[in-house]
């Protein structure tokens, strides 16, 4: 590890707030798949933050990890819901065929496994978390498939043809209207319409109604890893959800799906972070 390196991260995002210091964290471990120890001791030392705060802020994200990391990250369900469902029986399977035990990860450094208490979509359990793409129902012999495409790399997906990428059509979580906008089309569907602000910019955002797509569309760009208010056309209501993103830490936002439940998304442009509860619904 290079300390010039992490005092240069350092200068780059360090402002004095907590997310300021995510957004360096977060550099640190895309850079070296993990945060060491001597990393840290150098934040603490450049920033003036406690050790015993810097290690609070690692261990509440379970984006962040304390040792290294695989390139590709299997998280595993074992909530009551998943549980109930098979969840211990999936887990022992991914830990079979990949000869590690959960917060391990591969020899050849390709796979890191963990188990985790919930992943926001009971429902659909027992579900399976790989490189933050979601995986429902999953059963035994799901589990050779799962780890084949990791490997080969989840981020290439076709949204046509790639199951996991299912249309929802969406309201507002205040004040009920639709927020569905058939005169603007992203990804072959209709688009959800929002209303967005940042750094004293006002306008319209759209959304693909694909979950699992991340294509949007805006009326003015925003900025890679800006935290983007968002509100609704109709009422003009924050959409601003009590939980925050278990990646990055930012405010969730609240969708309510109109067949039922409720979909949260990240609102830190750039963040893949997003969460499907389908709880009640009938499946």
């Amino acid at each position: 590890m290079n300390p010039k390196q992490i005092e240069k991260i350092i200068d780059d995002h360090h402002n004095g707030n907590q997310a300021g210091l995510i957004s360096l964290l977060e550099e640190i471990q895309a850079k070296y798949s993990y945060l060491p120890e001597e990393a840290l001791r150098i934040v603490s030392q450049k920033t003036g933050t406690s050790l015993v705060d810097l290690y609070g802020v690692a261990t509440f994200y379970r984006a962040f990890s304390l040792r290294p990391r695989g390139k590709h990250l299997i998280s595993v369900c074992l909530g009551t819901a998943c549980h109930v469902r098979g969840g211990e029986i999936i887990a022992s399977e991914f830990q079979r065929q990949l000869a590690i035990k959960p917060g391990e990860t591969t020899l050849d450094h390709e796979i890191s496994l963990e188990t985790v208490n919930c992943l926001g979509a009971c429902a659909l359990g027992p579900i399976v978390v790989a490189d933050g793409h979601y995986f429902s129902n999953v059963t035994v012999k799901k589990v050779e498939e799962i780890i084949h495409k990791a490997r080969a790399g989840l981020d290439r997906i076709d949204i046509r043809s790639d199951e996991r990428i299912f249309p929802i059509e969406v309201s507002c979580s205040r004040c009920n209207h639709s927020l569905m906008d058939k005169s603007r089309y992203i990804d072959g569907y209709p688009s959800i319409r929002v209303t967005v602000s940042f750094n004293l910019k006002h306008g319209w955002l759209r959304l693909s109604c694909l979950y699992g797509s991340f294509s949007v569309d805006y009326e003015y760009q925003v900025p890679l890893d800006e935290v983007v208010n968002f509100f609704c056309p109709y009422c003009h209501a924050e959409l601003r959800s009590s939980s925050f993103c278990m990646d990055c830490g930012a405010p969730m936002v609240p969708l309510l799906v109109r067949a039922g439940g409720m979909v949260q998304i990240c609102s830190r442009r750039g963040c893949k972070g997003h969460m499907l509860d389908l709880t009640g619904v009938n499946v």
